[in-house]
């Protein structure tokens, strides 16, 4: 574990990470992360939640109706 310290930038205050971590998060320049809060903290993500929540909801409703599209797709 490392420290990253705040920097000044322009008006606002952010982070700088370091290249490992964008490389393990599959980030580059302008891509936007996302912040969630954990019972441990704040965790930082390059996948938006509710996006998440939204794909999950999608897949129970195509698991509880397979057998309805099943019979439409013949």
């Amino acid at each position: 574990m490392q420290g990253i310290k705040l920097t000044q930038i322009g008006n606002s205050v952010g982070l700088v990470l370091p290249k490992e971590v964008l490389a393990r998060l599959k980030l580059e320049k302008g891509d936007t992360v996302f912040l969630t809060d954990t019972p441990s903290g704040v965790a930082i993500t390059p996948n938006n939640p509710s996006f998440e929540e939204q794909l999950e909801i999608g897949r129970q409703f195509m698991r509880e109706y397979r057998d309805t599209f099943n019979a439409l797709a013949k």
